[in-house]
């Protein structure tokens, strides 16, 4: 009996306490549906100006623009697809399967492509294979051309050099993602089906791509959000995408409600990319060999003589057409431009470039830790779609997002002037449209997700019950997180920083809708030399850009140089 009376209070009270957690901590229900909000309200926003319109400029989108662009969007979207797909897989297996020299060289520096933006690219890519450039030059000089009608050459500015560019800088999104499958079980399937007697083109077509084809699907996912985004290369490239068309509708014709309905068609494009990314990862599986049987994993595949060679060559490609061409330009004006880094414009695109970015970093990941905090505390559904939500601003295109927050930021500007004016006696003006601050928020909306996917997965491999035992020791659950799990979190923070900081400075398409007058950073201080026809003004910023962005491609090259921690 005495037993029983001791037993009985824990399931009476134990619902209790769950009651009284969530009722504890309603600050951090509120903060998430916040920032929800906050990243919402954008898409809302340019949904709202699209269908409340007078509708006038429907027709001529719809017989003018809207065909063209959507045709352009679409085969660019399958070019860039069918390379990305094809060099990214190719490489991952090459680099998995098989030994050549300079193998694991290749296995990271296949990754330094995504330093370089795609609007770098595609300036880079302009100047090398222009009538004057290097390829062109040495052609003439090799078979004695004198003019340009002497012989035919593939003209870069178009939709299938448009894709050649943007593939050669987004292919390692596959590439990681495929490399990780093939890594963990693709040798041992591998090497069963040869057993059977398959050869090594129908083991790798019927056997091993349908094994990655989810992280295939993810890689591409996005591969395609990140050509979607894109304003840079295509308008330098001369390709007219939905992207480009919500721009010049906008600036150009100046009609917003235009503006806004091609951009509804481009958010159609987005949840395409969400829904099968998201379907892909559902299906994704994995069998873990047992400790035991890393040591065991079967040998590569050794190549020698000719098929090394051979080997050598495939991997060298996509580094020196994402990484060395663009490297090879900009360096080659820079060397001619060494002036420039004393140059007040560009002293200042860089200072500008790095407040913004360091701002930005800093409300990233300071958002995100909240966010992860209220899951951990509340540990409720309503509050896991919270954040969902509030991290989804990394799939709007940065045009659309620029687009419909400034429309937000003008109309609470409006609101508060009126405010000020009706009962202060003043007007306040515009306080966030055209400010440094909306290039803040927008970036801030745009990388959330980056900065919480990094330090989410640094709170993944702390024990689980960590928070609860530093409680159960007296400390309040602000004072638990202060002291034991933001010191545990530390490399975490610092990576998702990093991550943010740099994104930030390569950001174009919402800096460049909603920046101030006469404010540059060191991505449209590039893209505004490139848009009056000088890119090479542009080569040092351009090489500083590069510069920083390759700091988390190494963080993410290190691992690649050991499989096990792939």
């Amino acid at each position: 009996m005495s037993s029983f009376t001791l037993r009985e209070p824990p399931p009476v009270h134990a619902p209790r306490a769950g009651r009284t957690r969530r009722q504890r901590h309603p600050l951090t229900l509120a903060v998430a549906t916040l920032v929800a909000i906050v990243v919402l309200l954008p898409i809302a926003t340019v949904i709202i100006i699209a269908l409340s319109g007078t509708g006038a400029d429907w027709p001529h989108l719809a017989r003018y623009v809207l065909p063209q662009s959507l045709l352009t969007t679409v085969v660019l979207l399958f070019l860039v697809a069918l390379g990305s797909g094809v060099t990214g897989v190719g490489c991952a297996w090459l680099v998995v399967a098989y030994d050549f020299p300079l193998r694991r060289t290749f296995a990271w520096a296949l990754v330094l492509p995504l330093a370089v933006p795609p609007y770098l690219s595609a300036y880079a890519y302009g100047e090398f294979f222009h009538y004057v450039g290097p390829v062109q030059t040495a052609l003439r000089a090799l078979f004695g051309f004198e003019r340009s009608t002497d012989y035919w050459f593939p003209e870069i500015r178009s939709t299938p050099g448009a894709a050649i560019v943007m593939s050669s800088v987004t292919f390692p999104y596959v590439y990681l993602t495929a490399r990780v499958v093939f890594i963990m079980q693709g040798r041992n399937i591998a090497d069963v089906a040869r057993t059977l007697g398959a050869g090594p083109a129908r083991v790798f077509r019927r056997v091993l791509v349908p094994v990655a084809r989810p992280a295939i699907v993810a890689g591409l996912a996005l591969v395609l959000m990140e050509t979607l985004n894109d304003i840079g290369a295509v308008e330098f490239l001369g390709v007219r995408t939905l992207t480009l068309s919500v721009y010049s509708t906008w600036l150009n014709r100046g009609s917003l409600e235009g503006a806004a309905q091609i951009a509804i068609v481009m958010l159609f494009f987005v949840l395409g990319l969400l829904f099968a990314e998201q379907a892909a990862r559902r299906k994704q599986r994995f069998h873990s060999a047992r400790a035991t049987q890393m040591k065991a994993r079967p040998p590569r595949i050794p190549l020698s003589g000719w098929r090394a060679a051979a080997a050598c060559a495939i991997a060298t490609f996509p580094v020196l057409a994402g990484f060395g061409i663009p490297l090879a330009v900009f360096g080659r004006y820079a060397l001619n431009r060494l002036h420039q880094f004393a140059e007040p414009a560009l002293g200042e695109a860089l200072a500008t470039s790095v407040v913004i970015a360091f701002a930005t970093a800093m409300l990233a990941v300071g958002v995100a830790l909240l966010l992860l905090y209220a899951v951990q505390v509340a540990r409720s559904s309503m509050m896991h779609l919270l954040v969902r939500f509030a991290t989804i601003g990394y799939a709007l295109p940065g045009t659309i997002l620029g687009l419909g927050l400034m429309i937000s930021l003008a109309r609470f500007d409006n609101f508060f002037d009126a405010l000020a004016r009706d009962y202060a006696g003043f007007s306040t003006g515009l306080l966030l449209t055209g400010s440094a601050t909306a290039v803040v928020l927008a970036c801030s909306i745009r990388f959330l997700a980056l900065a919480e996917g990094a330090i989410r997965a640094g709170m993944e491999k702390l024990p689980p019950n960590l928070d609860e035992a530093a409680r159960s020791l007296g400390r309040s659950a602000p004072r638990s997180a202060a002291t034991v799990l933001l010191p545990l979190l530390q490399p975490a923070i610092l990576t998702a920083a990093i991550l943010v900081f740099v994104d930030t400075v390569k950001e174009l398409s919402a800096t460049i809708l909603l920046r101030p007058f006469g404010f540059n950073t060191l991505a449209t201080y590039v893209y505004e030399n490139a848009s009056r026809g000088a890119p090479e003004e542009g080569a040092v910023a351009a090489l500083v850009i590069i510069a920083t962005s390759i700091v988390p491609v190494i963080l993410l090259s290190r691992p690649l140089m050991r499989d096990r921690d792939a």
